[in-house]
């Protein structure tokens, strides 16, 4: 079998960078194991400004352009709701953090999402004596449904394989390479965390940051906008709730544990007062890096192999955009910025 590409990984960087591929006519395989299940436990809110210091999220405007009509041609392609409009309230802990939002309000970039007023806590099961800010003109996207469909979608179409990739098993040749029955043109790597495992790439800068999250059952809570405070708190419908997240440095499996349980219970206690009852606890670990920018581009010697990593947590919002960066930089050698190529670990 000969094909154009093929993909390793279907998280949101593979998925993305697999539909690139569909819309410029080429061809692929993906090789998927589930191993990494970042994109799937993630909460999936695709939103611009930083929550912690109301600042604006790295090029954000210009991944939203692409992100929003990215995600409503996957919803027609799949036929499943994808896109959920969102509010975020940004819960106060002082008078100055009140400060801070009205002069982030007055810079442009914020006009579109962030109102200028102090919203007052009008629930009695919510800790909020400094009141909120509210974001606007944002959304989530339900990532494992996402996920799940386009794996469904490219199973009918024998796009994909469901086994474990042997990096081992990869000949290089001048111009192509064969892995098992399968020649290709190239392959990209889009294995999250699991790029750790990959003999060609395993010196790229890639840091796991465990998160794990809770899927609460709260039905005298009664919030229908996204709490961000010690923990976000995210409405999904009939009275549940995810909680999370989590940040692990240390801990790289994708096991929940008790003591992320308890450090999330600890920290919505600061949150919410109402009684809930714990339904799920999920673990993923978030394929991150120091300088919280992608990875993108060829491996320093074998140009035939390519990385798409890095996507941290604004996967939903980055990878339609790196996608759309790394396939223009294969097929047409359009150089990449410099904040996002892998070429800057190199020297």
């Amino acid at each position: 079998m000969k094909v154009d590409y093929i993909i390793v990984g279907l998280g949101l960087a593979g998925l993305a960078f697999a539909e690139k591929l569909l819309e410029e006519g080429k061809t692929f395989l993906v090789y998927e194991d589930a191993s990494q299940n970042s994109s799937i436990v993630a909460a999936g809110a695709y939103n611009p400004v930083i929550l912690k210091r109301f600042t604006p999220v790295w090029d954000a405007e210009d991944q939203l352009k692409l992100a929003k009509p990215f995600y409503d041609k996957l919803e027609k392609k799949l036929q499943q709701k994808l896109d959920y409009e969102l509010t975020i309230l940004r819960i106060f802990k002082s008078i100055e953090e009140q400060n801070d939002w009205f002069m982030a309000c007055d810079k442009p970039f914020f006009s579109n999402y962030m109102i200028p007023k102090v919203i007052p806590n009008q629930n009695e099961n919510v800790i909020a004596p400094f009141g909120s800010g509210r974001i606007k003109n944002i959304g989530k996207i339900d990532a494992k449904t996402l996920i799940d469909s386009y794996k469904s979608y490219l199973i009918a179409e024998d796009l994909l394989i469901n086994e474990t990739f042997d990096h081992f098993s990869i000949i290089l040749n001048d111009n192509e390479l064969i892995y098992k029955e399968v020649i290709a043109k190239r392959i990209v790597f889009c294995e999250g965390y699991g790029i750790k495992k990959n003999p060609f790439f395993n010196d790229v800068p890639v840091m796991g940051a465990k998160g794990e999250l809770l899927t609460i059952y709260a039905p005298n809570l009664k919030v229908d906008e996204m709490l961000k405070s010690a923990v976000f708190v995210m409405p999904i419908g009939d009275d549940m709730y995810k909680v999370g997240a989590t940040f692990n440095w240390t801990d790289k499996t994708i096991t929940p544990t008790d003591a992320g349980k308890e450090e999330l219970i600890e920290k919505l206690s600061k949150v919410i007062t109402s009684e809930y009852k714990i339904i799920d606890h999920n673990a993923g670990v978030r394929p991150t890096t120091k300088d919280r920018r992608p990875i993108l581009g060829k491996h320093k010697t074998h140009k035939q192999l390519a990385i798409l990593n890095g996507l941290g947590t604004r996967g939903v919002l980055l990878a339609p955009k790196m996608a759309q960066k790394l396939f223009e930089h294969l097929e047409n050698d359009q150089p990449l910025d410099k904040e996002i190529t892998i070429d800057r670990f190199y020297g």
